[in-house]
């Protein structure tokens, strides 16, 4: 709607976007990738409910999946003049999502070339992940439309990510007290990577929440 329609007068920025339109619809696509990386850590968490264990086929086709989204994005933004917010911010916040997908699905090849049983601590974790990213795609989808919602959901997805910190510290002090060593090394593997998931999480919020400050 241009000035002389709407009778207001267009700020700065709504000049520059009425001159250089978004060709592309970022934070729908972002929107789009939250839930595909969620449908990945629900897909983690379900397999390991499995017994016995099977191979994580269907985790490794999420992977690819998103991977493709990633990269499409990627090159939208190359060619896009204009973005909706910070560019760096969707590049990071599409690669740190990403991430949460690639340790996820790295873990389930773990879990099963390692032959390691999913214990509480294994499944407590990824409990955490996936609530942490529920919140972290519901704060993607609502960060253009309720800066309030997605700064309540940012905080719920930062107290799933303590969640994560607080299992790993306690399994890895429980299992290095076992009189199992090999045991200690597999499952010590499996809980890195979760936590290295977490991590990747904990950085998909912090660059969600930055975007979600600078818009306006």
């Amino acid at each position: 709607m241009t000035e002389e329609k709407s009778g207001r007068p267009l700020g700065k920025k709504g000049l520059f976007e009425f001159i250089f339109p978004v060709e592309y619809d970022f934070e729908a696509m972002l929107a789009l990738q939250a839930e595909k990386t969620l449908d990945c850590v629900y897909s983690l968490l379900q397999w390991l409910k499995k017994t016995p264990l099977d191979e994580p086929q269907q985790l490794m086709h999420l992977e690819m999946q998103v991977d493709a989204m990633r990269y499409d994005m990627e090159e939208k933004l190359m060619a896009s003049f204009s973005t909706p917010f910070d560019r760096q911010d969707i590049y990071s916040l599409s690669r740190q999502m990403d991430y949460i997908v690639n340790f996820s699905y790295e873990t389930a090849r773990e879990i099963f070339a390692f032959e390691v049983q999913p214990d509480d601590a294994i499944l407590g974790m990824a409990e955490a992940l996936f609530k942490g990213t529920q919140c972290t795609a519901a704060g993607v989808r609502a960060m253009g439309r309720d800066k309030k919602r997605a700064e309540e959901l940012i905080h719920s997805a930062r107290s799933a990510m303590r969640t994560i910190d607080d299992i790993y510290i306690q399994s890895m002090a429980k299992i290095l007290r076992t009189d199992d060593p090999m045991d200690a090394i597999r499952k010590r593997e499996v809980y890195h990577h979760l936590r290295d998931a977490g991590r990747a999480l904990r950085t998909t919020v912090d660059i969600l929440h930055h975007a979600v400050v600078g818009l306006s």
